[in-house]
């Protein structure tokens, strides 16, 4: 069984890619939910509907989210009508949202919503949201403390970031299933996410960092960053006002106390030696993903770090740095 940290754009390529070189069915998700938000009275989950979208095959590969070939008629209707369009939700995608909707308001918790939209659509993977309690990421900028989506999507993230808070994190408890998960696996992998926004309110949930230092299975991580850019969207700006250097160093910095290999870009070769020099085992190799078979590659190279570290002795790379 393989656990898997993510959140949405990367976190849905790398598992794209997991699902085409292992059985689903021996997949664990854990999904952050600090992007979830109200819209039109629905609750909204826009990382578990990636996630959820690429394992059905729905994903819209050319946008990277919501479903592929939907429309948005709802959308343009309810603009007509005065309300807010700046979330771009298609319509076969509010479909989902009415659904999980109904199920909340019924009672059903964010876990069991989730299980049985996953049963619907024929997921055999398991999707875990990191916490049925509401956390929600908040960023402070200059304009005041926007909601993830509120600065990511309606703000195109143009605002200076000062800092980044997970509002209710401290008050959280992990899903039913996390913390097994992440503990009982034969391998954790950390996708190519933002390590402040996307893994960042996972971690933050208590039990969850401490199922990692407690994991039997190795625990690899996939940068999202090459060179001192980042892949996609916001994170280098985010590390930063997170005082983490946007580069694998910051990466690594990070996950630092749980980590046992880092997976960088090929281009990161001479940064990937300097880490190396410090104790941190890294694997070098092409990590962004444009098409199935570089999924499928970077899926495989993943799997096989983890593997060849099955045999070493318990201890993540940075406490035997630690120690040396």
């Amino acid at each position: 069984m393989i656990c898997v940290l993510s959140g949405g754009t990367g976190g849905a390529k790398f598992v794209d890619g997991l699902r085409l070189v292992m059985p689903a069915d021996e997949l664990t998700i854990i999904v952050n939910t600090g992007d979830d938000l109200m819209w039109w009275g629905l609750y909204v989950s826009p990382d578990i509907d990636s996630i959820t979208y690429v394992l059905s095959g729905m994903l819209s590969r050319e946008r990277g989210w919501g479903v592929k070939g939907d429309t948005f008629l709802c959308l343009q209707a309810m603009g007509q009508l005065g309300e807010p369009t700046w979330f771009h939700a298609g319509d076969r995608d509010l479909a989902v949202h009415l659904l999980r909707s109904r199920l909340m308001a019924e009672g059903k918790t964010l876990s069991e919503a989730t299980a049985t939209i996953c049963q619907k659509l024929s997921v055999k993977a398991r999707i875990l949201p990191m916490t049925n309690s509401r956390v929600e990421t908040r960023v402070d900028t200059p304009a005041g403390e926007l909601s993830f989506e509120e600065y990511f999507v309606q703000r195109w993230y143009q605002d200076p970031v000062k800092s980044v808070r997970f509002a209710g994190a401290s008050d959280a408890e992990a899903a039913p299933g996390v913390i097994d998960a992440i503990t009982s696996a034969d391998a954790v992998l950390i996708a190519p996410s933002n390590p402040v926004t996307s893994i960042g309110p996972i971690l933050a949930v208590p039990g969850i960092r401490d199922a990692l230092l407690r994991a039997r299975g190795k625990i690899a991580a996939v940068s999202p960053i090459v060179g001192s850019t980042a892949v996609a969207g916001p994170a280098g700006i985010l590390m930063t006002a997170q005082g983490l250097p946007c580069s694998i160093a910051g990466v690594a910095q990070a996950y630092e106390d749980f980590l046992d290999v880092l997976i960088s870009d090929s281009r990161d070769a001479r940064a990937a030696d300097d880490l190396r020099q410090k104790g941190l085992r890294v694997e070098c190799t092409q990590t962004i993903m444009r098409s199935p078979e570089d999924k499928a590659s970077l899926a495989r190279e993943v799997l096989a770090s983890v593997s060849g570290l099955r045999d070493e002795p318990a201890g993540t790379a940075f406490r035997r740095l630690d120690q040396s």
